[in-house]
């Protein structure tokens, strides 16, 4: 007799994991959160109650969903046993394309592919995914986990996860404000946060770097440095535009993720605009310079890329610029003015520094 055990599905590994994850979930809830939602074929979320956040809030409310995953950057995971941070990543590559927009995040679910399913490590993936939540202020709303025996290789999993966001129809984010005279500010990244990966772990094989190896200039052993989680902007971001919620000096906004500042800033013009952006308006971390070192990679390859140490990039009135550096100095987050809108054709112009004005 053959049961589904002996196929390499185990159905109590699953229970298991399942308790152990629940803490973690439940720590995410909000009164939004309908009662018995864990455990159940679909999370329940109460859009509009008595205190609701429509009610509140909106007049004219939009959703707004993304998806995402966090990529190669999972085999450092893998390799170092460290399966918490990776959560966190998976959030943040959500609801950082949320806020973008304009939106505030709701709620978040995950997807769990494993060929082995460990419990404690599926409930430390979770408890960073929790986290990510947490700081986002966004419930974990369900999920899945699925044990595909022979599909992953033995301590492999795949990540995905997906986010809705709500914002009034008036206060969405498009770009369509965008004109000549703005200014560039840009957001400090973590670091690598989760894109390039497939070139840093080439980078990494080709030095035959270990993963616990301390390499100058950085602080860190370098597995900490790669797995340094993706910075989640949130909570800095809907604090600015519930400032200015009578004014609009947001005009755009974009999350520096695969392709860097030159593929993702483009998304949010015009077309009849360029950005031009200084490359001495900051100094990127130093783990960039040890991998394009590593590799004689080129400037232009470096930033088509990574994010270069700019997570993300506002595009903001030149009249509001300083009080909104102020704003995010207050939070914690560093930002620099990094660059202008000029006339031109929707494209970014990489300039080595910052013309001087007479």
């Amino acid at each position: 007799m053959v049961s589904y055990k002996d196929a390499g599905v185990d159905i109590e590994a699953g229970d298991a994991a399942v308790e152990r994850m629940s803490e973690h979930v439940r720590s995410t809830y909000t009164p939004q959160v309908l009662h018995g939602s864990h455990g159940a074929f679909a999370g329940l979320f109460l859009l509009d109650y008595p205190r609701g956040i429509l009610r509140r809030n909106y007049k004219s409310p939009v959703l707004v969903a993304c998806a995402d995953g966090v990529g190669t950057k999972l085999d450092l995971a893998f390799r170092t046993g460290k399966a918490d941070t990776v959560g966190i990543d998976l959030v943040a590559m959500c609801v950082n394309d949320l806020v973008v927009q304009g939106a505030e995040p709701l709620f978040f679910l995950d997807y769990v592919g494993v060929g082995k399913l460990r419990p404690k490590t599926v409930a430390e993936i979770v408890k960073g995914i929790a986290a990510g939540c947490r700081e986002a202020d966004c419930v974990l709303l369900g999920g899945e986990t699925a044990e595909m025996p022979g599909f992953y290789p033995n301590g492999h999993y795949d990540l995905a996860g997906f986010s809705v966001g709500v914002v009034e129809r008036s206060r969405l984010i498009t770009g369509n404000q965008v004109a000549t005279g703005d200014q560039l500010i840009g957001l400090a990244s973590s670091g690598i946060h989760s894109n390039g990966y497939s070139l840093v772990r080439k980078l990494v094989a080709r030095k035959r770097w270990k993963l616990k190896q301390r390499i100058a200039p950085l602080t860190k052993p370098l597995g900490e440095v790669l797995l340094e989680p993706t910075r989640i902007y949130v909570a800095p971001v809907r604090r600015l535009l519930a400032r200015y919620r009578r004014k609009k000096p947001v005009h755009a906004m974009a999350h520096i993720t695969g392709g860097g500042l030159v593929g993702n800033v483009p998304r949010v013009l015009p077309k009849n605009v360029d950005a031009v952006i200084w490359r001495d308006a900051w100094q990127p971390p130093a783990i960039f310079d040890v991998l394009q070192k590593a590799g004689k990679v080129p400037d232009r390859e470096m930033f088509r890329v990574f994010n270069m140490g700019i997570g993300m990039v506002l595009v903001v009135s030149r009249f509001f610029s300083e009080s909104i550096l102020q704003h995010f100095c207050a939070q914690g987050v560093d930002a620099a003015i990094i660059g202008e809108i000029t006339k031109g054709r929707g494209r970014v112009q990489m300039r080595k520094a910052r013309p001087k004005r007479r």
